[in-house]
C-alpha cells in the first residue's frame, strides 16, 4: 500500500546552498506533548523551525517543506566536516514527548509510516547508510534525540543506515582521551581533538551510543563502544567509498 502524505506548508525553509541535493537523513523526536502542539510549532515563522516531515504515532504523515528546499530543522550542528546539515538533509520529525515530557517507545505505526518514507526517500536520492542520523549525532551538545528508544536496528534491516550488533558491555577502562577523539572524528563527530577527555567528548561519546550502544549510555569509551564504533567505522567507509 503506497504512504499517503498529506500537504501542512511551513513557510519556515529557504534554498538550499548552491542547489545542493539532499544526501542525508536526519531522524529527530518532537520532544512535545502533543501532535498538534509539533505541527503548530513546526508552522510558526516566529519559531523559525522545520522540518521536510512529520509522523504520528498512528503513523498519519505530513509534508511541510518540500525536498527539493532547505528546512530548518538541524541548528547548529556538524557531521564529516560538514555544518551546513540543513542544505544536505532531510529531516523527519516522530512524535514523541521526548526525555523531558515522559519518553515512549516509538509507536508500530509510526515507525512502518517511516519505512514507507524512507524507501521513497531513497529512490529519489542518493543517501550513503552512514547518513542516517540522529539529531543527536549532529548536535551531540545539544541534543538527545530520538534517543535510545528508537529501533535503529529496524531500520538497518530493511536497508537504511548503519547498524552492528554492539558488544556487550563489560566495565572495564575507559579510551584514553586521544584515541577516541580521533575515532570519533573520524567517524563523523564534531568533537575537538583536545586530547583531554573533557565534556564535548563525554557528550560525542553519550551520543554515539544512543544511536548504536543502546543498552547503556553513560558516555564512557569503554571497550564495547570502542569495538561497536570501530566495526561501524568499517561499514561506513565501505558505504561511502573511502576505501
Amino acid at each position: 500500500m503506497s504512504l499517503k502524505i498529506i500537504d501542512h506548508p511551513s513557510p519556515n525553509w529557504n534554498a538550499r546552498r548552491g542547489g545542493c541535493a539532499p544526501d542525508m537523513v536526519i531522524i529527530h523526536y518532537t520532544g512535545m506533548k502533543s501532535a498538534g502542539a509539533a505541527l503548530e510549532r513546526l508552522r510558526d515563522p516566529t519559531a523559525k523551525v522545520s522540518s521536510h516531515y512529520l509522523i504520528d504515532r498512528e503513523g498519519a504523515v505530513a509534508r511541510l517543506v518540500p525536498e527539493e528546499a532547505r528546512a530548518w530543522h538541524a541548528g547548529v550542528s556538524h557531521w564529516r566536516g560538514e555544518t551546513d546539515i540543513n542544505s544536505r538533509s532531510i529531516g523527519i520529525e516522530l512524535v514523541n514527548p521526548g526525555h523531558a515530557h515522559g519518553y515512549l517507545d516509538f509507536a508500530g505505526p509510526q515507525m512502518a509510516a517511516l519505512l514507507k518514507l524512507l524507501a521513497g526517500i531513497h529512490k529519489r536520492h542518493a543517501i550513503a547508510p552512514a547518513h542516517l542520523l540522529a539529531h543527536s549525532d549532529i548536535a551531540p551538545s545539544r541534543k538527545q534525540d530520538p534517543g535510545e528508544r528508537f529501533d535503529w536496528a529496524r531500520l538497518a534491516r530493511e536497508g537504511f543506515g548503519l547498524w552492528v550488533e554492539p558488544a556487550a558491555p563489560a566495565g572495564g577502562a575507559v579510551a584514553g582521551a586521544g584515541a577516541i577523539q580521533r575515532e570519533l572524528a573520524a567517524f563523523g563527530y564534531g568533537v575537538p581533538l583536545t586530547g583531554v577527555y573533557d565534556t564535548a567528548t563525554e557528550q560525542a561519546v553519550t551520543a554515539f551510543q544512543r544511536h548504536w550502544r543502546q543498552g547503556q549510555v553513560d558516555g564512557r569509551a569503554d571497550a564495547s563502544t570502542r569495538d561497536t564504533l570501530r566495526r561501524l567505522a568499517i561499514q561506513a567507509r565501505a558505504g561511502l567509498g573511502d576505501g
